[in-house]
């Protein structure tokens, strides 16, 4: 590696993957900025297809140690050259306190990938930041120990709700090597996370938004017949906190003479047991399971669908979304929302204004989307409605300018540009 190499690092869990745009949104536009970094991603990809956004990243790509034992001779030299740096004592000391509290098989690896990291990162590397809070934070802290530089986060939602509090506070204090900064992408999740902090300001609120740039204008869409077919749309991975179970469940109570059909995008490791259950529910013929679909198929889909459904739920692991940029996305398209009042989604959506929100019941979810069909003008009223307040107070250029002002202060003027 040279001195013209790239002085940020940015670590990911995987890239590029179909469920995290947002991150592509982000760096596409931190690069537009000026911003040079290499990406350094913790699993390889597992998507066959990818978005067109991921294609607009010139940043470099690499791509750390899955598993430790699939690359046993580049660990072990990683290893050797981490323990001469001058902070691998103290990277290890921290690690070996968290592995204590957390003696898990994935915690080694953390570590693991950390010495590869540290070692093999350029000279000119000046800031580390890594999109969540988990597993790719530990990775850059400790390699950012040892390496005696700053780092930084992005948090989003299962890295926020499953981390230990312990871990989430240590990550927030200057005592303990923590951030020089984190961000994270709902009010909800700031007020969380500031309440653990050492100082509330280590912690920033920045909605990530939506490049409208990147999305065709909505369609022109005349209000539905309360008599045509009912076409509904969910983007999400089959997971938990998801609810999609409930949403079948909530389909086999509408009435018999409404006429509907539900397309699903997205893949995960419910898919089985969701298509297993809808079938039990005698639903399959009225449900179309695209799975895992690029950005021109996802919004295609949205322009021909009458009603966008959202069913997010907290999980049993208290797992739960953030603010779900499908929804934004939904709203860019003209598209009316039912969904529920979990996490941040009443950031973006006042109820009966924007949109119709739910406790999550399959009988609420069935109701509000009753109420719909059977309203088509109301449903195209609170569209128009999601759409200002997208354009008006969601779109992505401020929260870029002000995360781009914050990686800015993590780096020499001199190596920035």
């Amino acid at each position: 590696m040279t001195a013209d190499a790239p002085p940020l690092a940015v670590l990911v869990k995987g890239w590029p993957r179909l469920s995290e745009t947002f991150i592509a949104q982000e760096l596409v536009a931190l690069e537009a900025r000026g911003h040079r970094f290499e990406i350094w991603s913790l699993r390889h990809p597992t998507d066959v297809k990818r978005h067109p956004l991921h294609d607009r990243l010139d940043a470099p790509v690499r791509y750390l140690p899955e598993y430790l034992h699939e690359e046993p001779d580049r660990v072990w030299r990683a290893r050797a050259a981490a323990r001469a740096l001058p902070g691998y004592a103290k990277a290890r000391a921290v690690w070996r306190a968290d592995l204590r509290r957390d003696p898990s098989t994935n915690r080694i690896r953390r570590f693991g990938q950390a010495c590869v990291l540290a070692a093999e990162l350029p000279s000119a590397t000046r800031a580390l930041y890594a999109h969540f809070l988990h597993t790719p934070s530990s990775v850059a802290r400790y390699a950012a120990i040892m390496r005696g530089l700053p780092w930084s986060f992005s948090a989003h939602a299962k890295d926020i709700w499953t981390s230990p509090e312990w871990e989430k506070r240590e990550k927030l204090s200057a005592a303990t090597h923590g951030a020089a900064f984190g961000t994270t992408c709902t009010a909800y999740g700031a007020r969380h996370l500031r309440a653990l902090a050492d100082d509330p300001a280590r912690v920033e609120l920045i909605y990530h938004g939506l490049d409208l740039s990147r999305f065709p204008p909505p369609p022109a869409r005349a209000p539905r017949h309360p008599d045509a077919p009912l076409r509904l749309l969910s983007v999400g991975r089959l997971v938990e906190k998801k609810g999609f179970d409930r949403l079948i469940d909530a389909l086999a109570m509408l009435p018999a003479g409404l006429d509907w059909r539900w397309t699903h995008i997205g893949g995960g490791p419910l898919a089985e047991a969701l298509a297993a259950r809808a079938q039990a529910a005698g639903l399959s013929a009225r449900i179309d399971w695209r799975g895992p679909s690029d950005q021109p198929e996802v919004i295609a889909a949205m322009r021909a669908a009458d009603l966008f459904v959202l069913p997010s739920r907290i999980a049993d692991d208290g797992d739960r979304d953030g603010l779900p940029n499908v929804l934004m996305e939904a709203a860019s398209q003209k598209l009316p929302i039912v969904s529920t009042r979990v996490a941040a989604i009443p950031e973006f959506i006042d109820h009966g204004r924007h949109g119709l929100l739910t406790d999550g019941t399959p009988a609420a979810l069935a109701r509000a989307i009753r109420q719909l069909a059977g309203a088509p003008a109301r449903a195209a009223t609170m569209a128009e409605a999601a759409l200002v307040r997208l354009r008006a107070d969601f779109t992505m250029e401020a929260g870029i300018a002000r995360l781009s002002d914050r990686l800015m202060l993590l780096i020499p003027a001199e190596a920035a540009r």
